[in-house]
């Protein structure tokens, strides 16, 4: 496949993007097609963003709909979508509120807030430091990037917000040393998505639920993108018996459009006074509109079902490809959020993922060594099936 004549050389957009971008054109189903007609299986889905795949008639008819009725009030007033949506997200947990913003880094930066604030009304001033984790990723916005320990991202921006402390993730005996009542939260990914796709261990999960309970602290799980059933449950925290008191959701959850939704319990909700945190884009009409359709979609349990049994077929046939060469080691991640190690050079790993583009197939990565797999929630076992056997015929390039 010849992909030269739909990439675009130095585009006008900031320098921290790449430098060469391929040019999409328009998506079917779980495919996308290029400017100049190539077509893709997508196995990144937007970043896992677009579980339901493209041009899909009911999210286009939602929206088309709402946008013929209402496409921006602010949060000064109400809509039904909104409302409707938010009632529908309350009901999935131990949850009060939800406060929607436009992106994940938003929602995280919410959490924070209303964690601290939490903490300062209920422990009083001193009690406010935040605990994240290594490898960890939870956005861009100065607060949300104050808990994401990596110097690539932060070193730029510095200084950042104080009272930030790092553990290693899935060190139960190091967070039971670091963490006392002077917390007010801690924020953690239960598959770390940036961060080469590690694992929460059930017994990290259980000693978080026990610190958190005992010095009142509250637990932020980041769920960007875990959440809505693309670990093949509908939040990946269920999956490891982590209790949250704040859940984060964002890139899938309307279809494409910005949308976030930092999802509070009670106790915070009760203490919050009108104008403290506030959006003016957050929630907007027609992207909970959008909204609905989605989550009657990916909460519905058969659904979920059929994630689950697809995560397992692509586990299986990434463990196959494993074995068959020597560069490649462990497979990591839950349901349809997988990666498979590579062995060698960060060099190596971005050749590997431009040769996939040039046989057809999108891939990610995720940290240092490792191809990051998150396709549409709607493909197909074929699909998976094929994927797989292109990303073989990459590989054996490789040899």
């Amino acid at each position: 496949m010849d992909i030269s004549k739909a990439m675009i050389k130095n585009p006008p957009l900031p320098k921290n993007f790449a430098p060469e971008l391929l040019v999409i054109e328009k998506g079917e189903g779980a495919y996308l097609f290029d400017s100049a007609g190539n077509k893709y299986l997508d196995f990144g889905a937007g970043i896992a963003v677009n579980a339901l795949g493209y041009n899909r008639e009911d999210l286009i008819q939602a929206g088309y709909n709402q946008m013929k009725k209402l496409i921006h009030i602010s949060n000064l007033y109400a809509t039904k979508p909104q409302v409707e949506l938010a009632g529908k997200l309350i009901s999935s947990g131990n949850f009060g509120a939800v406060h929607f913003g436009n992106s994940g880094s938003e929602a995280n930066e919410a959490a924070i807030k209303y964690a601290r604030l939490y903490s300062l009304r209920i422990k009083g001033p001193g009690h406010h430091k935040l605990l994240c984790f290594t490898n960890a990723f939870h956005g861009r916005t100065l607060g949300a990037l104050s808990c994401t320990p990596s110097p690539k991202y932060q070193d730029p921006f510095g200084p950042l917000i104080p009272g930030v402390v790092v553990s290693d993730f899935n060190n139960t005996e190091q967070l039971s040393e670091i963490l006392d009542d002077s917390f007010a939260a801690v924020i953690v990914e239960v598959i770390q998505g940036e961060g080469g796709l590690a694992l929460m261990t059930d017994s990290f999960a259980e000693e978080l639920n026990t610190l958190c309970k005992k010095y009142d602290i509250i637990l932020i799980v980041d769920e960007i993108q875990t959440g809505l059933s693309r670990t093949g449950t509908l939040y990946a925290s269920e999956g490891v018996g982590l209790h949250p008191d704040i859940i984060t959701l964002a890139k899938p959850l309307a279809g494409g459009l910005p949308l976030s939704a930092t999802l509070i319990p009670e106790k915070i909700n009760n203490l919050l006074h009108v104008g403290e945190h506030g959006t003016t884009f957050g929630g907007g009409p027609v992207t909970t509109a959008m909204g609905l359709v989605v989550w009657k979609i990916l909460s519905n349990p058969a659904f979920i079902k059929e994630v689950s049994e697809k995560g397992k077929l692509l586990a299986s046939l990434l463990e196959e490809l494993s074995k068959s060469f020597d560069f490649t080691g462990n497979v990591k991640g839950k349901g349809l959020l997988r990666g498979i190690e590579i062995e060698g050079t960060d060099e190596k790993l971005m050749k590997i993922i431009r040769a996939a583009m040039e046989k057809g197939i999108l891939i990610l990565r995720s940290g240092k060594k490792v191809i990051r797999i998150a396709p549409p929630l709607i493909i197909s076992v074929e699909e998976i099936e094929k994927g797989c056997e292109i990303l073989k015929q990459v590989f054996a390039d490789y040899k």
